[in-house]
């Protein structure tokens, strides 16, 4: 089937996406007044500042569990070896700059800090039993973006630094390292938490079901940052996003002359949901991942139809369920 490659670029500028207004973003007092205690603690310092073996091994007992976890520690011959190991980490010229860079770029994480404990105030508002991890920072020398369990969150700030910076992780390309700063980074955390919540039938592995997937994910993570614009959350630019709107009605013909929806095939299933610079199978100048934006205006619009609550939409495994009741048309 021959695809309209321009049709992306028609009146772009004549279009914004009406999910994307937060004039009237409002955080209630009730979530307000949700008690949560929260503070980041930055271990690049105590590494990077270390004046001796001994700084360092005091280091790991005061923090065992980001010892066992993230170091890895039980991967060494002797703790001792991670001790000699890590104390040579800030005696590379290459990562004390790097280093020096992150402490610049993030001379204060406390609006992180504010952040991410009105985003947890959400979570713990909408699901009492949340337990509030550890956040730390860490300067990982590009090894490990974001590390995340139910006890601990550690944030690798040098994949954070801005996107023209001399020093870029060398495993992404740029589609996905633009997406990499400080806009995208709580987002980032509060959609992989949602997949706690997020339950789903593990014998449906339509493409259908994948986007429903995503758009639960992003449906919780506005939720949860009811003043994040709505690119930040799913990690497009605003002109990508306008794009979308502008073309609903083309996107999901294509889905739908393409038979596309039921398609099991992970390869066939990837070209529409996964990462890329663009979804090709749709049109050269649709962004990537299109499928899951489909999915989150599939998602929000069964919502609005059922006036179905928060959590039990996260509990709703039935994809066809949300997708008929949804009632979904461009």
């Amino acid at each position: 089937m021959k695809r309209n490659s321009g049709i992306f670029l028609l009146i772009l500028a004549m279009f914004c996406a009406c999910k994307q207004e937060q004039e009237g973003c409002v955080i209630s007092e009730e979530v307000k007044e949700v008690p949560l205690e929260l503070t980041i603690e930055r271990l690049e310092t105590p590494l990077f500042e270390a004046k001796s073996e001994q700084d360092i091994a005091f280091f790991l007992e005061e923090h065992p569990y980001f010892s066992k976890m993230y170091l890895r520690d039980g991967l060494y011959p002797s703790r001792e070896q991670l001790v000699t190991t890590l104390y040579g980490i800030p005696k590379d010229t290459l990562m004390q700059e790097l280093y020096q860079e992150v402490k610049e770029t993030f001379s204060s994480v406390n609006q992180l800090e504010t952040d991410l404990r009105n985003a947890f105030k959400h979570i713990k508002y909408y699901y009492p039993d949340f337990e509030v991890p550890k956040v730390y920072t860490f300067v990982s020398g590009f090894t490990t973006d974001l590390y995340m369990d139910s006890e601990m969150i550690v944030i690798g700030l040098d994949y954070f630094l801005p996107a023209d910076h001399r020093f870029q992780p060398p495993d992404l390309p740029k589609y996905m390292t633009d997406r990499y700063n400080r806009d995208h980074l709580v987002p980032m955390i509060v959609t992989a938490i949602s997949s706690r919540y997020n339950k789903t039938d593990l014998e449906d592995n339509s493409l259908l079901a994948e986007m429903i997937f995503y758009g639960k994910a992003y449906h919780f993570a506005q939720a949860m940052l009811p003043c994040t614009p709505e690119e930040q959350i799913i990690g497009y630019t605003p002109e990508e996003l306008a794009a979308c709107y502008a073309n609903e009605d083309f996107i999901w013909t294509q889905l739908i002359e393409q038979e596309a929806l039921y398609e099991t095939n992970p390869f066939e299933v990837r070209k529409y949901t996964g990462e890329a610079p663009f979804t090709d199978a749709i049109s050269p100048d649709a962004p990537g991942r299109v499928g899951r934006w489909v999915g989150w205006n599939i998602v929000d619009a069964y919502a609005e139809e059922k006036n179905i609550d928060l959590v039990r939409l996260m509990g709703e495994k039935n994809t066809q369920k949300i997708f008929m009741g949804s009632a979904y048309k461009p």
